[in-house]
């Protein structure tokens, strides 16, 4: 484990320079607060000096809890002198001797309460004092009777109690607290067992059931900190155990366990100490703001497909899935021991390998897996098929990892374990549990070595909020519950396709290796695609399967980057596509694919929109396969058919046939070529139902097919009416997904914008959607020379992605216009600012693809000159390109 520079000949801090831990105060408590705030101070930078100079964190966290006891007595003899009426205790992790540099210091003071009255005063000059001199304290002051009190209703309470250990003061109190509140009078260890289990449950939840965040909390998040206090609580309350070795002692962990505990305590405390050395303060976070240069610190350095920070995050990913294991074994070691007493049933044959025991599967034998490597595979599909299993006992688990080792060349070359691996990717329920204990359990990076390289690996980007490998988990999981007529409500098409999949098996292949070579260099897509044929062949599949299998690995991006990057409502998009997949089934296997693989990128980021983009691109290009790629539908025929549609729906409104074509012969055919009938008929009535004395006429429909809500404006085109649009929407929170606009012979502007708001979900709030409008009519008709600024800040995490502006450009002759790709840091007001450039550059946006991928924005812009031809001349080219590079080059926060 790489935890940094650690000079092998340095065992023990130097202490304290004299002066600095001299008990001598000055005579008033108010005098003396300059000599301890020196004092504490000096303190902190002499535990940095030890820090830099590779002391073990483990002395470290003890000598900064030295120097404040020492701080603590003096202050306590300063205000309350040799008092018999009360005691002072250090609680939580300051109990344990466990500070770190900013940790919160948990004290507990103790009274006689006949005291009470008297001690009032010079506890709550010693609490202020504490405060004045820069110690933040939690503090509580009890009598004996209400720790009893409160421990009994709250077992964090109880907790802090455990851990109390007395500075000073009176012994009688401190011992009487301790019997008070010792396990034979309240929380006894099964009831205390089962309140944290629970208590950590809860604490999982809140942060997100996974140790795999983008900036996880080292502390809280699973495999962090917590769950190591967590496993030593439960040792302390039932065994009397003072430290984790003595779990050893007691057969609950082995030697190489202990150290693997202790060495991911240690990596993870030598984090939350930089952590705090570079906030100033109490950060249990691991913030973009801190992991580039914690990765500096920890001797990491970018390699040629890694970056540092991607290594160091790896590091510390791999580290809390080894702890979340370790306390997964011991919890359930401990339930064994403390709620069932070691009595956990007699066993229940499963066959001459496995048995059951009190709802756990267990081997019949220690010597299983080495007599027969091949059972460990068997476990998981054993799982799979006996539901009723709540899981895998303990001491099973610990065999499962000690004899990982057999899972070799020959193992993998084994008839019987390709024939097992591919029966649990077909077994038609218990998939997602039995791969996930796969990977937890290091079965699966062992029986696929591509696998291993991807454990723990990030991506150091906003798009990508799981690891690599459990990002595959949760792909895999969307795709089972396609196949699970529980969800069919969720995903609709997708039930409705997934049960016309021939073989799900595939479909799960795809997906564990869609991204399996991600961190190797070169496309990974075309990487995995080889992976995945050599693991097929192996495996005994047909060539076409085979094939299929690594097809839909090395296109897996492909559709969602059409969907979201081009015109999609043009007939030659839709054959383009269609002849790239070929036929109906494999159209299948990929949208399904491609779904779960969005939502489980950044579930935050899957909107209704994205959604709706997918279904749409689905079922026209499902379509143009039935219609036979030699026979593509034609532009023409396609807008006939679309006017004829639409025609019929505003007609069932009372609307002029005649009154709709004066009005389109105004129109150009983009208008029809890129807008449904639905959207035609929706606009066209809103515009014939207006008097132009109330134009300009700005209408929303809160929720379209398309998945978003429908800001439509009908106005007199003017300069920056693109700009002045998307800087309002902008500063109202709204996130623009596409904007159409053109404009009409007679000069007026028909604009649509489709949008979301802030969480993704359309806007719906009748008062929302008025707000919008009355904001959006008073800015539209404001003077050509009103400020078109968004005034809102580029979001903290945005500012540590250093992303460059790049704009290119392609012709797009069938519709005889220009397509320009721009790829920038997104920010507040971008999309004004680019529509203010082609205003100064005489450029006419036709319409837009807006798609941010994390951090990063990659827009599609279609444009024109102002006579609506292609833009062909390259110094014009280069001319917008200059002017985009420039302005938003200038504001770039992260530049």
């Amino acid at each position: 484990m790489n935890s940094g520079a650690q000079p092998a000949d340095i065992a023990t801090p130097s202490p304290l320079p004299r002066e600095e831990t001299s008990g001598v105060a000055p005579q008033t408590p108010l005098a003396a607060i300059p000599a301890f705030k020196a004092r504490l101070g000096s303190g902190k930078e002499h535990l940095y000096h030890q820090y830099d100079l590779g002391i073990p964190i483990t002395l470290l966290v003890q000598e900064r809890s030295q120097l404040i006891d020492e701080v603590l007595r003096e202050v306590w003899t300063l205000h309350l002198g040799d008092t018999p009426d009360a005691a002072l205790a250090a609680v939580g992790g300051y109990g344990r001797q466990e500070l770190q540099p900013a940790s919160d210091i948990d004290i507990l003071i103790l009274i006689d309460p006949k005291a009470d009255s008297e001690l009032a005063e010079p506890l709550g000059r010693l609490v202020t004092f504490l405060w004045d001199i820069g110690l933040e304290v939690g503090h509580s002051v009890r009598t004996v009777e209400d720790c009893i009190r409160e421990a009994r209703s709250d077992v964090t309470v109880m907790t802090n109690l455990m851990e109390a250990r007395r500075l000073c003061g009176s012994e009688s109190l401190f011992r009487q607290m301790r019997e008070a509140t010792g396990p034979d009078r309240i929380w006894d260890s099964e009831s205390f067992f089962a309140a944290k289990t629970q208590e950590q449950r809860r604490r999982w939840q809140k942060y997100g059931d996974s140790a795999y965040n983008l900036e996880p909390n080292i502390k809280e998040n699973p495999g962090g900190l917590r769950d190591i206090q967590m496993i030593g609580w439960v040792a302390k309350r039932h065994f009397d155990a003072e430290t984790l070795h003595e779990l050893v002692d007691h057969d609950f962990l082995t030697e190489s366990e202990h150290q693997a505990l202790v060495g991911g305590q240690t990596l993870l405390w030598r984090i939350r100490f930089s952590l705090h050395r570079l906030a100033g303060r109490r950060e249990d976070r691991l913030l973009f703001d801190y992991q580039r240069t914690l990765a500096q610190q920890f001797g990491f350095h970018d390699g040629e497909n890694n970056l540092a920070v991607e290594q160091f995050m790896q590091q510390y990913y791999r580290t809390v899935q080894e702890l979340n294991r370790l306390n997964e074994m011991l919890l359930q070691l401990f339930r064994e021991a403390i709620l069932l007493h070691d009595e956990i049933g007699p066993p229940v044959p499963i066959n001459k390998r496995f048995q059951s025991r009190s709802g756990y599967l267990e081997v019949t034998s220690p010597s299983v897996f080495r007599r027969y490597p091949i059972a460990l595979l068997e476990v998981f599909h054993i799982l799979q098929t006996r539901p009723e299993l709540e899981g895998v006992r303990a001491s099973t688990i610990r065999l499962i990892r000690e004899n990982r080792h057999r899972i070799d060349n020959a193992f993998r070359a084994d008839l019987r374990a390709r024939s097992l691996f591919m029966e649990i990717l077909r077994e038609p329920s218990g998939l997602t549990h039995a791969i996930r204990r796969m990977c937890r359990y290091g079965v699966l990076a062992a029986y696929i070595p591509a696998f291993a390289n991807i454990v723990g690996r990030m991506q150091y980007d906003l798009l990508h909020v799981y690891t690599v490998d459990e990002h595959t988990l949760m792909l895999l999981r969307n795709l089972r519950r396609f196949t699970i007529p529980k969800h069919d409500e969720e995903f609709p098409l997708c039930s409705a396709v997934g049960r016309r999949i021939p073989k799900l098996e595939l479909l799960y292949l795809a997906g564990l290796f869609h991204d399996i070579a991600k961190g190797r260099g070169g496309d990974h897509s075309i990487l995995g695609a080889r992976d995945a044929w050599g693991f097929c062949q192996r495996h005994g599949l047909s060539e076409f399967d085979s094939r299929l299998v690594a097809w839909l690995v090395e296109q897996h991006l492909v559709m969602s980057m059409t969907a979201q990057r081009k015109d999609i409502s043009d007939p030659e998009v839709i054959q383009e596509f269609a002849a790239l997949i070929g036929d109906p089934t494999r159209l299948d296997y990929l949208y399904l694919l491609t779904v779960a693989d969005a939502r489980a990128t950044n579930p935050q980021r899957w909107n209704s929109w994205l959604d709706a983009l997918l279904r749409e691109l689905y079922h026209g290009t499902r379509r143009a396969l039935l219609r036979g790629l030699d026979n593509p539908q034609a532009q023409s025929e396609l807008i006939d058919q679309k006017r004829a549609e639409s025609l019929r729906m505003v007609a069932r409104y009372g609307a002029d046939p005649g009154d709709c074509d004066t009005l389109w012969r105004k129109f150009s055919l983009d208008f029809f070529l890129h807008n449904s009938p639905d959207e035609i008929a929706w606009q066209t009535r809103r515009i014939l139902d207006t008097d132009p004395t109330q134009y300009p006429l700005v209408v929303i429909r809160p929720v379209t097919a398309r998945g978003g809500t429908e800001i439509f404006i009908y106005s007199r085109d003017r300069a920056n009416l693109f700009a002045r649009t998307t800087a309002t929407l902008d500063q109202m929170g709204l996130n623009i997904m596409d904007a159409r606009v053109m404009t009409t012979d007679d000069g007026m502007a028909v604009n649509s914008y489709q949008v979301l708001d802030q969480d993704g979900t359309p806007v719906d709030d009748p008062e929302r959607m008025e707000e919008v409008r009355a904001t959006l009519v008073a800015r539209i008709t404001e003077p050509a020379h009103a400020s078109i600024k968004v005034a809102r800040s580029v979001p903290r995490r945005h500012r540590h992605f250093p992303i460059e502006t790049r704009v290119c450009f392609s012709p797009d002759e069938p519709n005889h216009r220009t397509i320009m790709r721009l790829t920038t840091l997104d920010r507040p007001g971008l999309l004004a600012e680019v529509g203010a450039v082609f205003q100064s550059c005489g450029i006419r946006l036709q319409n837009a693809k807006i798609a941010t991928v994390g951090a990063e924005v990659d827009d599609v812009f279609f444009i024109t000159t102002e006579d609506e031809t292609p833009i062909t001349c390259e110094r014009a080219l280069a001319c917008l390109r200059r002017e985009i590079h420039d302005r938003l080059e200038g504001q770039n926060p992260s530049a």
